[in-house]
């Protein structure tokens, strides 16, 4: 601080006159004033403070916003260095409540007042979200944020059942879009608290009745935006695992698209919104009824291609001569017959003729060859008693009864013995 020795009597200058002994005949200067009121927010040392960011700016690495009061309208301005950036959680946004460690920073040169910040984290959530990560990596270890294990949501569920708070604005923004898009749909609404200490026990309960209901196609667990704090019942380990187990389809709607609770992670379904989760559990009726009529242009238009490539595809097949005059074709296929019916008589004919002719040279080879044809023209055969054929006439001493074959029957004769071949001169007659 700049002082000056002054003679008695004169007027000390600005610089030396203290704020507290200004007069208007002995002002004190601006920066003596600047000085002042930075030695005395020096003292107050670093403070702890609890509100609501309003502005978040990131320039140069560097964070400059605004604190608001929680209950009040006080507001205060802040910046945070890089250095204590970098310590501090990166979920941190506007419309957070946290607590910042402060320290106030008065500048001389421009009169401008501010705080920096050391450290800042969300209200009340440091322990609390250390224990829900942990709970997070353990959930996820045991697989139940598997998405294998999800259920499919039903096409058109008949009833709908309904966790929310009583006369909230979730619960009007489900009912009021899903009936915009489905007007006959139902709901089975079993209220419950959405934040403090009810919310889990109310909560559970009325999953294991909706749960138990066999009309219950898909639960919905639904609640408005808010601060992380009011949201924590909605990552409650029990919850969390009640939610798994269900057979029901469960669909997740809390808060806004940035809030994610574990119950978001273990759900069959997550909507970004109550209004999102009412748009994807329902169809649109108009939008079906628009599939339905494409289908059915499209089921049109093919069945009448089908019938009609049918009519063309038989029309030409009754175009053809052979249906157009059937019996032309039995003509021309009688006088076929025909001319291969005489063929074949001719051909059997003389198949017959000449079989005919090579019998009978045969019957007359075989009659020539034949012994009767030898004994017709007048020899004979004689036969010993006991059917032998003389062969010689040694064996027709005289006196041995032979039986004589000629060419009309047989006689019985005895023999005279042999004849000499000298007085032989043709057969001898048999006695």
């Amino acid at each position: 601080m700049t002082t000056f020795q002054t003679e008695p009597g004169a007027v000390p200058p600005p610089d030396a006159v203290h704020p507290r002994d200004s007069s208007p005949d002995t002002p004190t200067s601006v920066s003596r004033l600047n000085e002042t009121i930075r030695d005395f927010v020096q003292k107050w040392g670093s403070v702890w403070v609890e509100g609501e960011i309003t502005a978040w700016n990131l320039r140069g690495g560097h964070v400059f916003g605004r604190l608001k009061d929680a209950a009040g309208d006080g507001m205060l301005s802040f910046r945070m260095w890089s250095s204590t950036l970098q310590r501090t959680p990166d979920d941190l946004k506007i419309g957070d409540r946290v607590i910042a460690c402060v320290k106030a920073d008065y500048f001389t040169k421009t009169g401008d007042f501010t705080f920096t910040v050391s450290s800042m984290r969300h209200t009340g959530l440091g322990d609390q979200l250390e224990r829900l990560e942990r709970l997070r990596a353990t959930l996820r270890a045991e697989g139940l944020f598997d998405p294998a294990r999800k259920k499919p949501l039903p096409f058109l569920p008949h009833v709908i059942g309904l966790i929310t708070g009583e006369r909230s604005d979730a619960e009007k923004d489900v009912h009021r879009n899903a009936e915009l898009r489905w007007p006959h749909v139902v709901f089975r609404t079993v209220y419950a608290a959405v934040q403090g200490d009810r919310c889990v026990p109310e909560t559970l309960a009325a999953l294991r009745t909706l749960d138990a209901d066999p009309e219950v196609d898909v639960i919905i667990v639904a609640r408005g935006g808010g601060d992380p704090q009011s949201l924590l019942g909605f990552s409650d380990e029990r919850l969390v695992r009640a939610v798994a187990a269900a057979s029901t389809p469960v669909v997740s709607a809390i808060g806004h698209e940035n809030d994610h609770p574990l119950l978001d992670e273990v759900a069959d379904l997550r909507a970004s919104t109550p209004t999102d989760a009412a748009k994807r559990v329902v169809p649109d009726v108009s939008e079906q009824r628009a599939l339905v009529q494409q289908l059915r242009s499209r089921a049109r238009t093919r069945l009448t291609q089908r019938v009609s490539h049918d009519i063309a595809a038989l029309a030409q097949l009754r175009s053809r001569p052979v249906l157009r005059d059937p019996e032309s074709m039995l003509t021309g296929r009688a006088q076929e017959v025909v001319a291969l019916s005489s063929r074949g008589r001719d051909v059997m004919r003389r198949r017959w003729d000449a079989a005919a002719r090579t019998t009978a040279e045969l019957r007359a080879s075989l009659r020539a060859l034949s012994p009767g044809a030898t004994l017709d023209r007048g020899y004979a055969i004689a036969h010993l008693p006991g059917g032998a054929i003389v062969r010689d006439a040694a064996q027709a001493p005289v006196g041995t009864d032979v039986v004589v074959t000629v060419g009309r029957g047989s006689f019985a004769a005895r023999s005279s013995g042999e004849v000499s071949e000298a007085g032989a001169e043709g057969p001898s007659p048999a006695n």
